[in-house]
């Protein structure tokens, strides 16, 4: 192809913190350019979003079904090649559907949907349309988790015992929802985020990471979930005790209200031979740990002496120059762009099917959560 990728966006408008985000890292990725968007349910902060990033106002849109159609209409030589979808969690679905069913792959961020059946609902569309569809789960774009990947599927563990990953915040140790600090106010509400609230935001990062990393299905939980802060509506921290397919057993714990605490995602992976761990605030290492032994420090880097193909292709910088979160995104980017334009190298990123487990462990720990049975089957 003699151009770039054309892309769409539903969502991230005016002061919205992820549009931003997924525009930045489309533009790192190389190769994907914005043509048009809806940016928001108000048409008038939708023109202005569109005003603020030069687009033509005949593709700044009132509604995502006008784009939609609006799109559709245009010759192949000038629609978009593809929606990315950025609004509140309770918008995935139809957003997706339409999109969908009008022909346009998507890249949506995470949670999938608020609800199974309709994740499992956007898997067989998707299926059945033969279309590319990611969510953005953004950890797994790090160099270092995908080293990670690659040394536990190599066997440098050994047989896989046990998982700890911990994903503790602190921003909503407050009822920040009742200043109308627009995050907060989306997020705690549960029309729109869910009444999984931490789960919805955070845990479903940390159960995607735990199943991409170690390429474990869990197959039981036990949930014990909490509305720390008086007054909130859903729930804003959590602990899950976790079974796998090979016999390994593991905790997921999530908190938003971990006061002092700012985005401190860690995993450990112990398997019988050694151990590894990755902290996201310190994303350019790896550490493996083996008993009788030094632990051993793996660094991203382009050209990093010990590391797999894998984790080199989703390097940008030399050594000792910090790769996060807008790297991890535009990673994600470049694959799912790979993917569409059919070119060489790998198309590593979180599908929809990835997004419909996300919500199946969603949903298995809420039901957790509210029963007096200890364990609950993960129906994927």
């Amino acid at each position: 192809m003699n151009r770039k990728l054309r892309m769409g966006m539903v969502g991230g408008g005016p002061g919205a913190f992820i549009g931003d985000i997924h525009r930045k890292a489309a533009c790192l990725a190389g190769g994907i350019e914005l043509v048009c968007g809806a940016f928001s349910s108000d048409p008038k902060k939708s023109r202005t979003m569109g005003k603020e990033l030069f687009l033509d106002s005949k593709r700044v849109y009132d509604s995502y079904e006008d784009m939609m159609s609006s799109e559709k209409s245009l010759p192949p030589s000038e629609r978009m090649d593809f929606v990315s979808i950025v609004t509140p969690n309770h918008l995935h679905f139809p957003v997706a559907e339409r999109a969908l069913e009008s022909g346009f792959p998507v890249i949506c961020d995470k949670p999938l949907t608020v609800n199974l059946v309709h994740a499992r609902e956007l898997a067989v569309i998707a299926k059945e349309k033969m279309l590319p569809f990611a969510v953005t789960y953004v950890y797994s774009g790090y160099p270092m988790v995908k080293e990670a990947k690659q040394r536990i599927s190599n066997g440098d563990l050994g047989e896989i015992r046990k998982v700890v990953v911990s994903y503790t915040q602190g921003w909503l140790a407050t009822l920040l929802e009742r200043e109308n600090q627009k995050q907060a106010l989306w997020r705690m509400d549960p029309e729109k985020e869910g009444i999984a609230g931490c789960m919805a935001d955070i845990g479903t990062h940390a159960e995607h990471l735990v199943r991409y990393v170690t390429g474990l299905e869990i197959t039981e939980l036990c949930a014990d979930l909490h509305i720390s802060v008086p007054g909130r509506k859903v729930y804003d921290d959590g602990d899950v005790l976790l079974h796998f397919a090979n016999g390994a057993n593991g905790l997921l714990s999530v908190s938003q209200v971990a006061s002092g605490e700012e985005n401190n995602l860690i995993i450990s992976v112990y398997g019988e031979k050694a151990g590894l761990e990755w902290k996201q605030q310190e994303p350019n290492t790896l550490v493996i740990k083996r008993n009788n032994a030094p632990a051993e420090y793996i660094r991203t880097g382009l050209n990093s002496p010990g590391t797999g193909k894998h984790s080199r292709s989703a390097m940008i910088l030399p050594a000792g120059h910090p790769e996060g979160f807008i790297e991890a995104f535009a990673d994600i980017y470049r694959s799912f762009a790979c993917g569409l334009l059919r070119t060489a190298g790998g198309y590593d990123y979180p599908t929809v099917n990835d997004g419909a487990a996300g919500i199946a462990f969603l949903e298995a720990a809420l039901a957790s959560a509210k029963s007096r049975q200890k364990w609950l089957k993960v129906q994927a």
